[in-house]
């Protein structure tokens, strides 16, 4: 299998303005490279917290064919302005519900609050969509969440599925 291109949009309207650092976006890189090797990071982008400007870049990500994976970081809270999951809602054919469920069952156990997040997983085209937190250690938390399957859905999408992993059933 060829490598996973991914791309990583950050969305945060103070690191998109220059006033704050942004710590999410490079570790969700770290740690993609961390626990799936096998990557092409085809693109990082800061956007701010505009429902189209992130449906836009999804859009033209998935739309492109530039990206196998798009994961966002930030916006999932419940703040009026952290509006992630609604632009991500906006674009996706369908959802992927069970990557947002693995996310928030995984690290409510140490982050009663986790219940809370907004993440959502789905597809446009065959370019798997994730938003993960905008916290660098809960975006990590979550994609650690769900590396396990990540290779395999990507390979689904581009009809290159042999075998689920373990051995289980799709």
């Amino acid at each position: 299998m060829s490598p996973i291109r991914v791309a990583v949009l950050t969305v945060s309207d103070r690191s998109f303005r220059g006033e704050r650092e942004d710590r999410g976006g490079p570790a969700v890189v770290q740690a993609l490279h961390r626990l799936l090797g096998g990557l092409e990071i085809v693109e990082t982008r800061i956007v701010p917290d505009e429902e189209d400007d992130i449906a836009w870049n999804l859009r033209r990500l998935a739309e492109t064919d530039a990206a196998d994976l798009v994961v966002t970081t930030g916006g999932t809270g419940l703040s009026p302005r952290d509006v992630t999951p609604q632009a991500t809602l906006s674009v996706i054919d369908y959802q992927v519900p069970g990557l947002a469920e693995a996310m928030r069952a995984e690290t409510r156990v140490t982050v009663a609050t986790a219940v809370l997040a907004r993440q959502v997983a789905g597809v446009r085209e065959r370019t798997l969509i994730v938003n993960l937190p905008g916290s660098p250690r809960g975006a990590v938390e979550c994609l650690a969440a769900i590396a396990p399957v990540l290779g395999h859905a990507v390979a689904s999408l581009r009809g290159e599925a042999l075998h689920p992993p373990s051995g289980e059933t799709a």
